[in-house]
């Protein structure tokens, strides 16, 4: 089992930078495929990054790629979202999500453990 805890959120411009991480408690995250989630006001959760456990195998949506990057350091037992450029449109609560054999990287319910959630907020 491991606990999820999300950090870095907050308000930054249009074009701006954060830093997510989840720090995770009880097992290491490099025995999951690890999760970045978002969710907006009145919008579901949807998909933003997935790392295989073997930190090989990445997959990003196409709203976030080459301008998010997700990290993994097991020693820290935390993962890491670099988002650059942002956008107003990036403006949610983020979680990190993890799961065990997951299949489809984008699918919510292949995830087993959530953190709480940290707020980003773009603005224009």
């Amino acid at each position: 089992q491991v606990q999820l805890v999300e950090s870095g959120g907050g308000l930054v411009q249009a074009g701006g930078s954060l830093r997510l991480s989840c720090a995770a408690s009880g097992r290491n995250v490099g025995y999951y495929d690890m999760g970045w989630f978002r969710q907006a006001p009145g919008k579901e959760r949807e998909f933003v990054v997935g790392i295989k456990s073997s930190g090989v195998t990445i997959y990003y949506d196409d709203s976030v790629k080459g301008r998010f990057t997700i990290s993994r350091d097991n020693a820290k037992n935390t993962v890491y979202l670099q988002m650059n450029s942002l956008k107003p449109e990036d403006t949610a609560v983020y979680y990190c999500a993890a799961g065990v054999g997951v299949v489809v990287s984008s699918t919510v319910d292949e995830y087993d453990y959530w953190g709480q959630g940290t707020q980003v907020t773009v603005s224009s």
